[in-house]
């Protein structure tokens, strides 16, 4: 039975998920490279459930019965005791492994593991513990305590104890979890990634502008926000790096990146994280 989570990651996605889950009442530790960035994460932590008190779907002694579930670390070695230990570091395979490495060696033989990731096979992943069956994948969607889908990720080995215990916990956390296979981008993102491709195509083709394009998505399409604007708040260089991902594994050219979207990542136009993306977020 899952008490104690492990959050590796303190940043925009850890962050959100180390939120959820002291939200819904289990101690959580939180852990990050420094001090530092440990700070900033609960800094954004408590912005986010001032901004829930300042709503009405929190009161103080909410906000701080939260933040009192939250423990931080720098050391992974604190994880010995944890009951599920979530991954969401850069999306960087190296990095990953290094982690998960280093975790199956400090925690108890029945702890199950988590990669956050939205692209990376959860099975390469896995590869590098002894604790294959005990492996998944639990992809949560930014920003975090909106989003209500949860993809739980099984990959070869993963027994359908550790599946259904995931699945369980992604619901105890408020999510609407759904199962997906280890294929590259999952459920949303392999179905998402070439739609977005598709819109700078078309715009690099000179179909319409920019602004059509969007609005002509949201409204004839009945979506939130257009693709240009989404890839935006994605990050060009995310979109760019699932997609090269996606076309190496399928070498299929509805996964291949438009070049301008490569010369835009090359010329520092991440998205509204830089300041400049498809629109000008500088003012």
């Amino acid at each position: 039975m899952i008490k104690k989570v492990g959050v590796v990651g303190l940043g925009q996605m850890g962050g959100g998920i180390t939120q959820v889950t002291a939200q819904a009442g289990f101690s959580v530790l939180a852990n990050d490279a420094t001090e530092e960035f440990i700070a900033k994460g609960i800094r954004n932590i408590t912005k986010q459930l001032d901004k829930a008190v300042e709503k009405g779907k929190l009161d103080a002694a909410g906000k701080e019965k939260v933040l009192g579930n939250i423990k931080t670390t720098t050391e992974l070695a604190d994880f010995k005791d944890c009951d599920i230990v979530i991954e969401a570091v850069t999306e960087n395979m190296a990095a990953k492994k290094e982690i998960f490495a280093e975790l199956d060696k400090i925690c108890k033989p029945e702890t199950i593991f988590a990669s956050n990731t939205s692209s990376l096979p959860i099975g390469d992943l896995a590869a590098v513990t002894k604790r294959r069956d005990k492996f998944l994948g639990l992809h949560f969607f930014n920003p975090v305590p909106v989003m209500k889908l949860v993809e739980v990720v099984k990959q070869l080995d993963t027994s359908d104890e550790t599946f259904n215990a995931a699945f369980s916990f992604a619901q105890a956390v408020g999510k609407n979890p759904v199962k997906a296979k280890d294929s590259p981008g999952f459920i949303v993102n392999v179905l998402l990634i070439p739609y977005l491709l598709d819109a700078i195509r078309q715009y690099e083709n000179g179909l319409a502008s920019r602004e059509d394009i969007d609005s002509g998505m949201m409204l004839g399409c009945g979506h939130p926000m257009g693709p240009l604007t989404l890839t935006d708040f994605i990050g060009l260089d995310t979109t760019l790096y699932i997609a090269d991902i996606f076309f190496e594994e399928f070498k299929d050219g509805h996964y291949a990146a438009p070049p301008l979207l490569r010369r835009m990542v090359n010329a520092g136009y991440l998205g509204k994280k830089s300041g400049r993306g498809f629109y000008d977020y500088s003012k």
